[in-house]
């Protein structure tokens, strides 16, 4: 193991998973409403994000190289769907799974549980897509809100592992937010950006700031393996 003191001088990255399908995923605004589970398909992604990460530690097949990665930690989100995504990530890898809040869906207030056909057609909707900084869901949180919670958490992870990779399972809007942080995108433009389930999206922590490394990737993530 590294001395802490080299450690620091090291970039750290966080792989950000959007947690697998669950049953009403694109139907209904789920938000932090308890006892959403994963869906048969949801575990199957599941399973195959994790082949994915502990991919970064088999051998390589080219000219005998090696890969590997120093992936520490794996945290989730407290809801069902996300610490059901993490278990298998954390179980290839020999870890354990860590909740942290920070990383939790937005609170969407009243709109928990109500379809996204029938939210489509509130006059507000257009400005949840098109200017979300100045929205704020009736009785629960504004994007910003959510975006500055999850900028802080990302950071206390940062600050907890220097020079190391960790995995962190959250959803789709919070990850986007973090991402569009990270990339200077402003946060009206972050609809722009997909992030689909059990997609991977990596960004990498450094002492000149943030630089991402990939987005929604659901494919082989050797790019990311560390020689």
């Amino acid at each position: 193991m590294a001395p802490q003191s080299s450690r620091k001088n090291r970039p750290t990255t966080i792989l950000l998973i959007r947690h697998g399908l669950t049953p009403t995923t694109g139907t209904v605004l789920p938000g932090r409403a308890p006892g959403l589970h994963l869906s048969p398909d949801g575990e199957a992604q599941a399973e195959g994000v994790a082949d994915r990460i502990a991919a970064l530690g088999q051998p390589a097949t080219e000219a005998g190289r090696r890969l590997r990665t120093p992936l520490v930690a794996v945290y989730t989100s407290p809801l069902e769907r996300a610490a059901e995504t993490a278990k298998p990530i954390a179980r290839r890898l020999g870890l354990r799974v860590r909740t942290e809040r920070g990383l939790s869906e937005c609170d969407f207030g009243e709109w928990t549980g109500a379809r996204l056909s029938q939210l489509a057609k509130k006059p507000s909707w257009v400005e949840v897509q098109r200017r979300p900084v100045g929205f704020r869901f009736p009785g629960g949180e504004s994007f910003l809100e959510m975006q500055s919670r999850m900028v802080e958490t990302l950071g206390r992870l940062v600050d907890r592992h220097p020079g190391a990779v960790i995995a962190a399972v959250s959803h789709a809007d919070p990850i986007k937010a973090a991402l569009a942080t990270a990339a200077g995108i402003h946060l009206d433009l972050f609809q722009r950006l997909v992030v689909q389930p059990c997609s991977v999206s990596a960004i990498t922590h450094t002492e000149s700031g943030p630089h991402v490394l990939c987005m929604n990737s659901t494919a082989s993530l050797t790019e990311l393996a560390i020689a």
